[in-house]
């Protein structure tokens, strides 16, 4: 397996710019997710690794050496579409072994290398069996089987999931991942669904219009967004977003939001007048009596053993992750109530995170990345 290095990579088709000035390294073995809705990006930035696009400007460096204009077959990586795109008329013993076949490798290795791959998929009692009578989680089996067999470089995949119904999703989500840590492949996985991005990756490059938004950990992106686009984007419910008007100096642990003084993490740099937003997750909200900060109830969902309590406040709506065993009525006035460590604060015309005690060295090293 191998590091693959992505240096301000850029596509365009025409006048549209697909993806733009791109920097982000997969570390050996690791498993990096590129997340973000359609149209983002993040296909094209997989096709250009893969060779299967050829990037307008930048460089892809796969185990130190420049691969950026070569082709997809001189690349070692193997890649697993949306689409399976196995062979209906054989069965699954010689879909799995027909890249081995492609490459003249020897009939009684190939028989050994698939029915290990088989077994390490758990699909070795149905290696006779016909591709087009298999159940969609057996034949998205076969297909990284074909893929693991050739021994790449890296795993390329492209929504691999995207296909399966909810609950072959769940499934397959905990078996790529078991799979993962069992062979230590050097993976980039392309995923419109957080829930899959936060459950498999190592690190998550979050794109937005050909960018990279964020590029960390799933804790680290999650607790400390770089952006309201990903703290909208990451979290269910995301992240609230109160709105007020004001400027900071630099070292201020105070945000003033009409009466209320809200405390949240020392800032790193002075905040000049404009429109400000203060960041803070469901869990970190607590309603209280006694707070100046008011609103009243605007609504509630019930999901079993929590709820989601939505408060109406000059801000904006508010919602806030409760426990159920507490009812709630419609216009009810409340008090609102944050966890002060966790809160962040952004620029709201730009959308960007201002550096805080919060999150200051994670976006640093974010930066470094792309």
């Amino acid at each position: 397996m191998a590091e693959i290095r992505v240096e301000h990579l850029r596509k365009e088709f025409g006048d549209f710019v697909a993806v733009q000035d791109s920097t982000f390294t997969v570390e050996d073995g690791s498993f990096l997710a590129l997340l973000g809705p359609s149209g983002c990006g993040k296909t094209t930035t997989l096709r250009m690794i893969a060779g299967l696009e050829l990037p307008t400007g930048g460089a892809i460096r796969l185990a130190g050496e420049d691969v950026t204009y070569r082709r997809a077959s001189e690349r070692d990586i193997a890649f697993v579409f949306q689409l399976f795109a196995l062979y209906p008329h054989m069965n699954v013993r010689a879909n799995i072994g027909f890249p081995l076949l492609a490459q003249g490798v020897p009939k009684a290795e190939i028989k050994r290398r698939v029915e290990e791959t088989a077994k390490l998929l758990q699909i070795d009692h149905i290696l006779d069996r016909p591709v087009s009578g298999l159940a969609g989680g057996d034949r998205q089996r076969v297909a990284l089987g074909r893929a693991i067999v050739r021994r790449p470089k890296c795993f390329l995949m492209d929504e691999p999931l995207g296909t399966l119904d909810a609950e072959f999703r769940e499934v397959m989500v905990r078996e790529l991942r078991e799979l993962h840590n069992r062979i230590h492949a050097t993976t980039v996985y392309v995923t419109h669904d957080q829930i899959e991005a936060m459950a498999m990756a190592d690190k998550i490059a979050v794109m937005n219009h050909g960018v990279v938004e964020q590029f960390g950990t799933p804790q680290e992106i999650y607790d400390r967004p770089a952006s309201m686009y990903v703290a909208d984007f990451i979290g269910s419910p995301p992240m609230n977003f109160i709105r007020f008007n004001g400027g900071l100096p630099r070292g201020a642990r105070i945000a003033r939001i009409g009466v209320a003084a809200i405390e949240m993490p020392e800032l790193r740099e002075e905040v000049a007048p404009g429109d400000l937003a203060l960041g803070v997750r469901p869990e970190h909200v607590r309603l209280v009596d006694s707070s100046p900060l008011r609103g009243a109830i605007y609504g509630s969902e019930y999901l079993g053993t929590n709820q989601i309590v939505t408060v109406e406040t000059e801000g904006g709506l508010v919602r806030a992750r409760l426990p159920a065993d507490h009812g709630y009525t419609i216009g009810e006035p409340v008090g609102l109530a944050f966890k002060s460590e966790r809160l962040s604060l952004f620029e709201a015309r730009s959308g960007r995170a201002i550096r805080s005690a919060l999150h200051e060295g994670e976006l640093r090293r974010e930066a470094r990345h792309g």
